[in-house]
């Protein structure tokens, strides 16, 4: 049997990046705090935790005064830096630089054009979208879907210009879709300023996901089971191969997937390690030979 790792899984440079910091500070013997879990991965969240690393939240601030604390990559809003300030917390910024090229453009254009309206593709408990909506200063909506956004439209102003940004770990194909709802309920279509912001690198996951799916007769997918990219993600290789297992660790395998299986891949989210993408993989040509 022929174990493949999908080249395009794992994760994406901006969380390699916040890892990098955090691993920097650990190793060194410094205490570090993580505002929010560092990634949607239950088995990295126990491996850096092993090294020390501790997660708070914006109200365990006033007990932290000359601690450092990591700002992860999806970003923060600026009243989290407003608030660090008040108690003298050193932050550590490891917000991913294209979330912060983001927020300075929707910060930027919200100085310049208070009053227009603007709407957010992405999900309105996710701590990017958060930092997203914080540089707006509250005049923006965000939005998940079709049905989301039609039954918040009649929040925005739809006689003039609207602006339409999107978070930027969500579905290309989805945006698309709901920049031709906006259209079609504005007043002025032809005023409805159009950003994708979705990161390249997730542009590109999705075709090259369904691409490996489909040269595999069985896919593992290794994720974590709380990252809405994980299960995202898994539904599009689910749809390309049926023949396609969701796995949050090496433990919940199961050997009967892989009967008369001579070509396995393994792919997971962009929360997912490398390391345990690897494990995933070493597991399934182990139990295979033995």
């Amino acid at each position: 049997m022929k174990v493949d790792i999908d080249e395009h899984a794992g994760f994406c440079f901006g969380v390699v990046e916040a890892i990098r910091k955090a691993e920097e500070m650990l190793d060194a013997g410094k205490r570090l705090y993580c505002l929010g879990q560092m990634v949607h991965n239950e088995e990295e969240l126990k491996r850096l935790e092993k090294k020390g690393l501790r997660y708070v939240s914006v109200d365990d601030f006033p007990r932290l005064t000359g601690e450092t604390v990591l700002i992860r990559a999806h970003g923060e809003p600026p009243s989290t830096y407003s608030l660090a300030e008040k108690y003298d917390i050193n932050m550590l910024e490891a917000t991913c630089p294209i979330v912060l090229k983001l927020q300075e453009r929707i910060r930027r254009e919200h100085e310049q054009e208070k009053d227009e309206p603007m709407v957010i593709f992405g999900k309105a408990n996710h701590p990017e979208s958060i930092g997203l909506k914080g540089q707006a200063n509250g005049r923006s909506i965000v939005v998940e879907n079709e049905e989301e956004l039609a039954s918040q439209i009649h929040k925005v102003n739809l006689n003039g210009a609207v602006s339409f940004y999107s978070q930027t770990t969500m579905d290309s194909d989805r945006f698309d879709r709901m920049e031709e709802l906006l259209k079609q309920e504005m007043k002025h279509p032809e005023l409805l300023k159009s950003h994708n912001t979705i990161c390249g690198q997730m542009k590109r996951r999705k075709p090259a996901l369904k691409k490996f799916a489909s040269n595999q007769e069985v896919v593992v997918f290794v994720s974590g089971k709380k990252s809405s990219n994980g299960k995202f993600l898994y539904s599009v290789a689910k749809a390309q191969n049926p023949r396609t297992y969701f796995v949050s660790s090496a433990k919940e395998l199961k050997m009967e997937w892989f009967l008369d299986a001579e070509k396995v891949g393994v792919s997971g989210a962009t929360s997912t390690p490398q390391w345990l993408l690897n494990e995933v993989a070493e597991k399934i040509r182990k139990e295979v030979e033995s």
